[in-house]
Order: C-alpha cells, then structure tokens, then sequence
C-alpha cells in the first residue's frame, strides 16, 4: 500500500523515534484481524508500522457498533498515545487490517528512553503536540469538511487505500454510510 506521508517528512524529532524502535524494537508479525490493543486492557505498546495497516476501532456507547475513528499506515506509528503513556486502559481497539510488521516497544522502555535527558524529554513533548494536532484536525474535519473533501484527504494520504481495505472501514472512518461512500464514488467515476 503505497504512503504519503511518511514520519521524517513531519517532524525531525519524530524521526529519533522511529530510529528508536529500530534499534530497540522487537519485530513483531500481526495477521488480519489480531490486536496490538484491545479497549478496556491496560494500553502497552509503540510501534512503528513497517508494512500493512492497522485500524483504531472504538464501540459505539448506544449502539455497540464499530467505529473506525484513525488508521496508522505503513511508515507511521500506532498507539494510543495518552494511555500508554501512563498505564492506563485503552480507549480503543487497534486491530491489523491486513498482514502487518511492526516494530513494537513496550511503554516501560519507551518511559526509560525519554527520561534519559532533556532533548528526549523535549521529544515526549513533540509527539503529544504532533498527535493532538493530528486530532484537532481530524476533529475539525468531520465538522467542516464534505464527505468528498474527506474522502479526498484519505486518498492523499493513502492512495491505495481502496484497493486494500472493505469500503465499510472506509465509511465508518469518514463518518458516513457504506451507500454515501458508494454514491461519492460512483460521482468521482462519473467526474462529477
């Protein structure tokens, strides 16, 4: 699955990161369908996605429906940041959307790396903001933007992203219904 964006061309400190789970991360092979984190479980890991894709799934309080609310890509980090952080339960499923390699940290180590001095200390820091403007736009996102502009988005930043995942994660990650996402493609197709 070809990607965009990949983390030296966000944030030069982000990069020491992954330079870290290369250098202390453990290989880790996820098939289909099995769990870096599961919601409700004390959240454990970091990783860097080498290859595949892994979706964030959270239930439905109501309707106990999956939720995709973000997808990590090859290239880019999977966690669920703030409660790794500090031990706490994950807020969310992070399942492989597709065989999947990871370079896997656990959070004791990670905590170790950056309290070894002020410049890791600073990178803690950097990731945080990184991850929240991350969600701010995503926020901002579903209450601003089209279908269509967000679809577009996802396109950009996965381009074959429609060939490798059901059009179902598709649309519950743009918020939308399996038939609207239909319907928006068949307009694309159409040069609507």
């Amino acid at each position: 699955m070809e990607q965009k964006y990949n983390t030296s061309a966000l944030v030069p400190e982000i990069e020491r990161l992954r330079e870290f789970c290369v250098r202390e991360g453990e290989a880790v092979e996820f098939n289909k369908g099995e769990q870096l984190e599961r919601e409700g479980e004390p959240a454990r890991w970091l990783a860097f996605v080498e290859r595949g894709c892994f979706k964030y799934v959270t239930r439905g309080r109501n309707d106990g429906r999956e939720h995709i609310t973000w997808f990590s890509f090859e290239g880019e980090f999977v966690v669920d940041y703030p409660t790794f952080l500090y031990g706490r339960r994950s807020q969310t499923t992070i399942e492989a959307m597709m065989p999947t390699r990871v370079l896997r940290v656990s959070g004791e180590r990670v905590e170790k790396f950056f309290a070894q001095n002020t410049e890791t200390l600073k990178l803690r820091a950097v990731i945080a903001e990184h991850i929240l403007f991350q969600f701010r736009s995503r926020y901002l996102d579903l209450h601003c933007s089209t279908p269509r502009q967000r679809y577009d988005q996802l396109l950009l930043r996965c381009p074959g992203i429609v060939n490798e995942l059901p059009l179902k994660a598709i649309a519950s990650f743009l918020n939308i219904t399996p038939k609207t996402l239909s319907m928006l493609r068949r307009d694309i197709t159409r040069g609507k």
